[in-house]
C-alpha cells in the first residue's frame, strides 16, 4: 500500500467572523485552491504575524465546519482568552494565515443501508454540521440522527439552523437537549437532560446496526463512549474525537 501524500501547506486569508452563540464565533477563511476534503475532518489554522504569542503557539487544529460543497473554509471556536484566539478576534479582514490539511479520519461511513447516530456536545458539533449538510447536499441515504447536548439554548452553536434541517430533509433528525435551563432566559421545549440511554432509546434508529460518532470536550466523550459500551455497542461500531481546550 502506496503512503498517504502528506497534506500541503496553504495559504489562505480571513474573510469573515459573526457569533453562533455565546462566548462562540465562527471565522470563514479564503478556500485554496485544490484544497479537498471530506465532511467530518479538520485542518491546522497558524498565524502569520501575529501581534503577540504565548506558551501555547501559533498553531491551532480546527474541524471544517462548513461542508464540501461551499465555497468557503469555516471553522467554529469557543473564545478562550488566550493569544491565538485574541488574534483571531481582532485581525483585519484579508489578513494572511497558513492552513495545512486535511486530517482525520471521523467521516460518514460508505454503507447508506446502516443509520449513523452522532452525539455531539458543544463546540464538538462541527464535524456532524459538515456531515449532515453534506449528506442532505449530496442526497445520501443514510438515516442520521443527532444527539446534541447543551447547558442552554444561548450556548448552543447552529441548534436553530440543525432544527430547520430535520424539518426539510426526512433522513436527518436532530434530538438538542439542554442540561442547565434553570440558567437560561430562552424558552425550550426540546429534551432536558443529559444523553443517557432512556433519551438514545426514545429517539435511536430501531433498525439496522449503527455507527456511533462522538465529539466534544474530553470528559463528554468518556462518559458517552462508557455509555456506548455499557449499551453493548461493539468498539468498531463507536468512532470518537476529543475536542480539548478549545
Amino acid at each position: 500500500m502506496s503512503p498517504e501524500p502528506s497534506p500541503v501547506k496553504h495559504t489562505s486569508r480571513l474573510l469573515r467572523r459573526h457569533e453562533v452563540a455565546e462566548r462562540t464565533w465562527a471565522f470563514q477563511f479564503e478556500r485554496p485552491s485544490g484544497f479537498e476534503f471530506r465532511a467530518g475532518q479538520f485542518m491546522e489554522v497558524t498565524l502569520r504575524s501575529p501581534t503577540e504569542t504565548d506558551a501555547e503557539g501559533d498553531t491551532r487544529p480546527f474541524t471544517i465546519a462548513s461542508p464540501p460543497h461551499e465555497p468557503f473554509l469555516m471553522i467554529a471556536t469557543r473564545m478562550r482568552d488566550t493569544a491565538f484566539k485574541r488574534n483571531l478576534a481582532a485581525m483585519p479582514l484579508g489578513t494572511e494565515l497558513t492552513i495545512v490539511g486535511p486530517f482525520g479520519d471521523l467521516v460518514l461511513h460508505s454503507d447508506e443501508a446502516r443509520p449513523a447516530v452522532f452525539l455531539a456536545g458543544g463546540i464538538g458539533i462541527t464535524p456532524f454540521r459538515s456531515i449532515a449538510l453534506d449528506a442532505t447536499h449530496r442526497k445520501l441515504r443514510h438515516e442520521l440522527t443527532l444527539f446534541y447536548s447543551n447547558r442552554r439554548p444561548e450556548d448552543a452553536p447552529y441548534v436553530q439552523e440543525l432544527e430547520a434541517l430535520g424539518r426539510t430533509h426526512p433522513n436527518f433528525h436532530l434530538v438538542a437537549t439542554m442540561t442547565a435551563m434553570e440558567k437560561s432566559h430562552r424558552p425550550w421545549k426540546g429534551e432536558r437532560g443529559r444523553i443517557d440511554p432512556s433519551m438514545m432509546a426514545r429517539h435511536a434508529p430501531t433498525s439496522g446496526t449503527p455507527v456511533h460518532y462522538v465529539a466534544g470536550p474530553p470528559g463528554l466523550v468518556r462518559e458517552l463512549q462508557t455509555m456506548l459500551r455499557a449499551e453493548r455497542v461493539a468498539e468498531e461500531n463507536i468512532r470518537a474525537e476529543e475536542f480539548d481546550g478549545y
